[in-house]
This record gives C-alpha cells, sequence and structure tokens, in this order.
C-alpha cells in the first residue's frame, strides 16, 4: 500500500500547486499556462504508476507507464515504422486531399444554390456513416496498403470541413458585399479579399476536427487490412499475444502525434487570423 498512499500524496500535491498556479497572476503567464497541464500530466502518470503496482494488477489488464516507457525505448524501429504508415502516409495524405477537396467543393456550392441544396443533405448522410462500415469496403477497393487507409481519412474529414467551409463563406454581412459591388469586384476578388479571409476562423475550426478524425480513421482502417506494419495492424496483432505494453506503447505515439499535428494547426490558425476576436488576448 506505500505505492498507493505515495501516489496519492504526490496526486494532492501536484493539485494544490496547481491550485495556486491557476490563481496566480502577474508576470509569468505563458509559463503558468504550460505548468498547469504539464504538472497536471506527470501527477496523473505518478497516480496510475502507483494505483497499478501498490494493488498488483496485471500488466494484462493494464501495465504502468514505466512499463510502457521502457517498451517504447526497446521498440523505436517499429513504433518508427507503423508511426511512417499510419500516421505520415495514411492520416496525413487523406487530411490533405479531404481538407483540399472540401474547400473547393465550399467554393462551388458557394456559387451553386442548386449544390448547395442538393449536396449538402447527402453530405450530411455520408457524415453519419460508421467507420467501420465503410473502412471494409474502401479496403476493398483500394487495397491493403496505405492508400485504402487514406481515403477513410477523405470520407471522414471531408465534410466537417465542408460544412465549416460554407458557413465560413456565408459569414459576411449584406453591407460587406455591397461594398466590395460598389467597387465592381469580380466574384474572384471578392472571395480573395474579403469572403476568404471571413471564413479562415470557422475553416480552421473544421480542420482542428479533422486532425483528430484523420488519426482515428487510418488506425482503424487498418484493422480491416493492412500489410504488417501500422499502428491499427500492431495493435490488433499485439492484443492477441496479450502484449498489453506494446498496445499502449502504439497509444502513446498516436496520442502524442494527435497533439502534435493539432497544435501546429492551432499555431497555423493564430498567424492567418490574428485579427479574429477569438485570437485577441488581454
Amino acid at each position: 500500500m506505500i505505492w498507493v498512499a505515495g501516489s496519492v500524496l504526490v496526486w494532492l500535491a501536484a493539485t494544490a500547486a496547481n491550485l495556486a498556479l491557476a490563481r496566480a497572476t502577474g508576470p509569468g503567464d505563458r509559463w503558468r499556462r504550460l505548468a498547469i497541464p504539464a504538472l497536471f500530466g506527470l501527477a496523473l502518470l505518478v497516480l496510475w504508476e502507483g494505483l497499478v503496482r501498490g494493488l498488483g494488477v496485471s500488466p494484462v489488464i493494464l501495465p504502468p507507464p514505466s512499463a510502457i516507457a521502457a517498451r517504447i525505448a526497446v521498440s523505436g524501429d517499429i513504433l518508427w515504422t507503423d508511426f511512417l504508415q499510419t500516421i505520415l502516409k495514411g492520416a496525413l495524405s487523406g487530411w490533405l486531399i479531404g481538407c483540399g477537396a472540401a474547400v473547393l467543393t465550399a467554393i462551388a456550392i458557394d456559387r451553386s444554390p442548386f449544390l448547395q441544396r442538393g449536396l449538402l443533405p447527402v453530405g450530411n448522410f455520408v457524415a453519419a456513416l460508421p467507420v467501420v462500415g465503410i473502412a471494409p469496403i474502401l479496403v476493398m477497393w483500394f487495397g491493403f496498403d496505405w492508400q485504402s487507409k487514406a481515403a477513410v481519412v477523405v470520407v471522414m474529414v471531408f465534410f466537417p470541413v465542408l460544412v465549416n467551409m460554407v458557413a465560413g463563406l456565408a459569414a459576411t454581412d449584406a453591407m460587406q458585399r455591397d461594398l466590395m459591388a460598389t467597387w465592381n469586384a469580380s466574384y474572384g476578388q471578392a472571395l480573395w479579399k474579403l469572403r476568404l479571409p471571413a471564413a479562415l476562423p470557422f475553416l480552421f475550426n473544421g480542420l482542428k476536427i479533422a486532425t483528430t478524425l484523420a488519426l482515428i480513421g487510418a488506425i482503424v482502417a487498418e484493422f480491416f487490412g493492412s500489410p504488417t506494419r501500422g499502428m491499427g495492424f500492431r495493435i490488433s496483432t499485439a492484443v492477441g499475444q496479450l502484449a498489453l505494453d506494446l498496445v499502449w506503447a502504439e497509444i502513446a505515439v498516436a496520442a502524442l502525434a494527435g497533439t502534435g499535428f493539432y497544435g501546429l494547426v492551432t499555431l497555423l490558425e493564430r498567424r492567418l487570423t490574428f485579427w479574429h476576436p477569438s485570437q485577441r488576448r488581454s
């Protein structure tokens, strides 16, 4: 029980420190914003380690973080190969294709009332399809390599980005559009100078949602057929071998990759929409 008591004490101390940091004001606000989640995450790992070891939980059910870290250290080649296959080839390529196609389709819908009334309802229907239903079909169509995983990602990210982009293009008010018409601006000029900048906050909302959907889609698609590499393939085979430390190592790598991907999109959003009220800081 020493492990349990020690981990609980660390958790309580970290919670008290986080509360103090949250109430603090003055210089160093940026570092405090970074320290609070870092301290919370570290305390969570300590609590996890202490409870698993103190209660004698089998590593088949839940391995401690130290075992997961040790597995990551000795399985770097496997994890890197799976990362390249799933994240860079499947998720990233599908995300780029799906988001790019969604933006172009949204511009076409913006110019065509017929597409707006006919395509968006169909898009909502397709977006509601479960990934476990469409993934086997796309694997049969595109094969077992990364192309089928990218196709699943395209289907998953296309309509969230499309809906947000269509809403963003309609976000300008009538006075702004009348002003562009007064200046005799063409549709392309009004789109580039007015409507696309106004749509950027909506677009980035869709892109951030798509980052998580891309990872989920690529990993789940690998459960239905994959070459002998990839995160989904490794997780399914490791579960069958009761190698839960490897499963959690893959999950940790996927979580870190997803967090980094989301952070890059957020950083790009801040750079491009610095003028928007949501990006202003006190």
